[in-house]
């Protein structure tokens, strides 16, 4: 049977310590860990005003494991809090049919750049000007509002310009996809075809719910798994012009070992997020070991996204 009830643990910490939390939540936590920039308000133009935190949550099954897990879960924060404190978690369970309506007390659009604003599907779009990506996040990671995320679409709409006759980039490959929003925002930047996964399985249903949502559903294949299925075939595309990972640092360096650089095209581009500042020297190390250079990046706050050309 389909689990439709989960216990939600959640923090709020500064970005120094948002990546150490979400190792240790997804330890526990089978459909990984979300984390969200906080906002202390919005801007007239729809832009989130940082309160500086990041909220790391966590679902874990409301099932016979949950009172072992909870326990391992708070043992685990507790040791990580003798390095540096930590705020108490906060727990509460939530239907996953309630989900949509916890994001609507809070979320409003989001302008990205110049080109792009994310729209949350129960809202209009406040700037038909710009290209909007209509998105229910569901339970899945990816609604728009952490610096990761934008630095990711402010990379595509930096490359993906509206040179019709001469466009260069045309399939991209996301991996680890959550609620599928890079894929439909490049394809509505004009990528043709983009192949994207998640080892989740609630983000492949909410990235195929959002794509057809979008009107993109034809141009986006989605599917469950991630470099290794890629690498054996199992989708339609094995290598794009641009491959995007946007995950945790760790999992980034696995995910090259694991042979993510054999998915980019001689002279592709590789568009890597979920890294802090004082991981960004060693994850570029990594990408010049695997044949990317030079490497350029975009920060915003803690936050760095680099990109590397093969």
């Amino acid at each position: 049977m389909e689990q439709d009830s989960w216990l939600e643990v959640s923090l709020n910490v500064n970005g120094e310590l948002a990546e150490a939390v979400a190792e240790v939540l997804g330890r526990f936590a089978p459909n990984g860990v979300a984390m969200e920039m906080e906002v202390q308000g919005f801007r007239p133009d729809g832009q989130g005003i940082p309160s500086g935190n990041i909220r790391v949550c966590a679902y874990l099954p409301l099932d016979e494991s949950l009172e072992e897990k909870r326990n391992q879960l708070e043992q685990a924060l507790w040791y990580l809090s003798r390095i540096q404190p930590l705020p108490e978690p906060t727990y509460r369970t939530i239907q996953e049919s309630d989900w949509s309506e916890a994001w609507k007390k809070n979320y409003q659009p989001i302008l990205i750049g110049e080109r792009l604003v994310i729209v949350p599907a129960w809202l209009e779009n406040p700037t038909p000007e710009r290209l909007a990506v209509t998105l229910d996040p569901g339970m899945a990671f990816g609604t728009g509002t952490h610096p990761t995320t934008q630095l990711c679409l402010q990379w595509l709409e930096a490359l993906l310009t509206p040179i019709a006759e001469d466009f260069t980039y045309r399939t991209m490959i996301d991996v680890g996809c959550g609620s599928g929003i890079l894929s439909i925002a490049a394809v509505k930047l004009g990528v043709n075809r983009a192949l994207a996964v998640d080892t989740d399985a609630i983000a492949v249903r909410s990235s195929r719910e959002n794509a057809q949502a979008n009107g993109v559903a034809e141009q986006i294949e989605v599917g469950l798994g991630s470099v290794e299925e890629i690498r054996q075939g199992k989708f339609s595309l094995q290598k794009a012009d641009i491959v995007v990972a946007n995950i945790l640092a760790p999992v980034i360096l696995q995910l090259l070992e694991d042979g993510l650089a054999e998915l980019v095209v001689q002279d592709g581009l590789l568009i890597l997020s979920g890294i802090l500042s004082d991981q960004q020297a060693e994850i570029e190390a990594a990408l010049k070991q695997h044949g990317f250079n030079p490497v350029s990046c975009r920060k915003e706050g803690d936050w760095v996204a680099l990109l590397g050309r093969r």
